[in-house]
């Protein structure tokens, strides 16, 4: 199977010290990206770990398909202990760092330890010999900046766009348990709160730049038998399925090319599936405003992600208040609209760009705002939910409490815990859509649509004969394990999930020169993983449930039938499998993991 290359490069920030491994084994049977980081958390992350303690570890990666040219391949992956939830988090963002990190050579980089002053690390490329060049930059100038002001600043003393940048605000700073990591200063790494590692280890960027991905393709075109003794290895004689993704990315008529996902905010409305009043409705009376159309009204020019011809992205602009963003997305439009009672899309910009400049998921800050706005009968008040971003950033007066999240502070506010696993909830409501219910409750990192993304069969956005009926869940325990497997394998490699429709199962094995079962193989163990570390941790069938459980026909059941397909137990833990499958293997020594 073909997979990313390249060494470990671990970074130490108690040591201020850098050093590399070889994991080309690992990279063999997990391929990059969501599987790589999944395996090296598992074996390198104590089971104990305080998300915001030194002992947690924060991995950054790319995969495979980073080094193609085809579209929807402009995206890496992060993942550690997750402040908000508690359990092992995996979050990826689009933009064109990605293409900067494979330059440095590096399959991998994990930041271990804490610093006692605020740094910028900078990577550059891996030498011939696998050494690290890594700099360790204090800027106490940087303290709380915003997001646009860190891409200046290493504009400015760099010469680095902020394509080369991954950062946080001062939510992240903060400690605010939502806080993003954020690249080209609107692509964000948004859900589980890895801004908030970052800032508890005093990281404000990080930065790439290399050009050893062009020297790895010139080692490819040696002769086989010179290229098998470099190990170059990159092999960029990627089949006809490469050329025929990007013509087809490029000429798809895709509503999301003018809309992007905002394109479904109408739908939900009108089927009962859009979150609104803080989950207390499913509906909008308001939804024309904050609605697709007046999204693309306000889109000025096209925006992408690295090498992608599909050009989904949003940059948007209002003449009339000079508010410029990009988005938002339905996601946003969700949590900052419908659920805030807000009907006015440049309202929802403003909380949209907001959340850019200060470091936060729109998802997670949108709920619980929302939340404040019920506790206050504050529906609708659109400068109160700017004020109210604004505190939670920066954990002054009632955003120090907010900025917890949902679940810690639903109890002060009066108000239903709408999280899983401590996860506030995204779209596609489960209670209309149930087979995204049941997708929601047992997804490991939470109440998260892309993680089985199981709603475009039930609205549907689907071909006909692909669609489900979105009531009740029979039959769907089994789709349900293979989106979820199938999503582990396109984060692992990477390719964006918004390829649906154009990247078919077939071409996506011949992507990675091995066939679809290989690939719901490699799925599966990425799940699997990541479930025994949260048991590790006291996961449980418990935390496998949604608010309206009770209200969704034959739930209990279909989670029971969902363990079973995986060969879990029907607590929901996974059972000891035969020695050496699932064992912490210690890479580098490392005293961390267990013995």
């Amino acid at each position: 199977m073909r997979h990313a290359q390249g060494p470990l490069l671990t970074v130490d920030l108690s040591e201020r010290s850098a050093a590399t491994t070889p994991i080309d084994d690992r990279l063999a049977e997990f391929v990059g990206g969501r599987g790589l980081n999944t395996s090296l958390a598992y074996d390198r992350i104590p089971f104990d770990a305080d998300p915001l303690g030194p002992e947690n570890r924060l991995y950054l990666s790319t995969g495979p398909m980073q080094h193609s040219t085809t579209s929807f391949t402009g995206r890496m992956a992060a993942t550690a202990l997750s402040p908000l939830t508690n359990g092992l988090c995996s979050s990826n963002a689009g933009g064109f760092l990605s293409r900067n990190v494979t330059g440095t050579g590096f399959a991998a980089v994990e930041i271990v330890g804490e610093s006692d002053e605020l740094l910028a690390i900078h990577v550059r490329e891996v030498g011939d010999g696998g050494e690290p060049d890594v700099t360790f930059e204090p800027v106490p100038d940087l303290e709380q900046a915003e997001v646009s002001a860190v891409s200046e600043r290493f504009a400015e003393s760099h010469d680095l766009s902020a394509e080369h940048v991954a950062c946080i605000g001062p939510a992240g700073e903060n400690g605010v348990r939502f806080a993003s990591i954020m690249t080209s200063d609107t692509r964000a790494f948004g859900r589980g709160g890895l801004g908030a590692v970052l800032g508890a280890k005093g990281v404000k960027a990080l930065t790439f730049d290399g050009d050893h991905a062009a020297r790895s393709a010139a080692g490819s075109r040696m002769s086989s038998s010179d290229a098998d003794d470099a190990d170059a290895a990159i092999d960029l004689d990627w089949p006809d399925e490469a050329a025929a993704v990007h013509r087809d990315a490029a000429t798809s008529d895709s509503i999301m090319k003018r809309q992007g996902t905002a394109s479904v905010t109408e739908l939900a409305n009108e089927v009962g599936a859009l979150p609104s009043y803080y989950f207390s409705e499913t509906s909008f009376e308001g939804v024309e405003g904050i609605s697709g159309d007046r999204v693309e009204e306000k889109k000025y020019k096209k925006g992408t992600c690295s090498q992608c011809a599909f050009a989904c992205k949003l940059p948007t602009r209002d003449e009339e208040t000079g508010v410029e963003t990009e988005g938002p997305e339905f996601e946003t439009v969700m949590a900052f609209g419908s659920n805030a009672g807000v009907d006015d899309i440049v309202d929802v910009m403003r909380a949209n760009e907001l959340c850019d400049e200060l470091g936060m998921d729109t998802i997670s800050c949108g709920d619980v705002v929302s939340m404040f706005l019920e506790s206050e009968d504050e529906f609708g008040n659109a400068e109160l939910v700017r004020s109210i971003v604004e505190q939670i950033a920066y954990r002054e007066g009632v955003g120090d409490k907010l900025a917890e999240g949902v679940h810690r502070a639903h109890g002060e506010f009066g108000a239903d815990d709408w999280t899983v696993k401590g996860l506030p909830f995204s779209g596609h409501d489960g209670r209309h859509l149930n087979g995204q219910g049941l997708a929601f409750a047992t997804a490991n990192r939470g109440a998260d649509h892309m993680y089985g993304e199981f709603y475009p069969y039930e609205y549907p956005l689907v071909d006909p004969d692909d669609a489900l009926d979105p009531e009740g869940l029979d039959g769907k325990p089994p789709k349900l394990v293979e989106k979820e497997n199938r999503n582990a394998a396109l984060d692992s490699a990477i390719v964006c999930k918004f390829s649906r429709g154009i990247v078919s199962d077939g071409q996506l094995a011949a992507l990675l020169d091995t066939d679809y079962e290989a690939l719901q193989a490699l799925g599966a163990r990425i799940v699997e993983r990541e479930r025994a570390f949260n048991n590790s941790r006291g996961f449980d069938r418990d935390d496998d449930t949604l608010p309206y459980a009770d209200e969704i026909e034959g739930f209990e059941a279909a989670l029971s039938e969902y363990y079973a397909i995986r060969g879990w137990n029907d607590d929901g833990t996974v059972p000891d499998r035969d020695a050496g499958d699932m064992d912490r293997d210690v890479i580098g020594g490392d005293a961390t993991a267990d013995d």
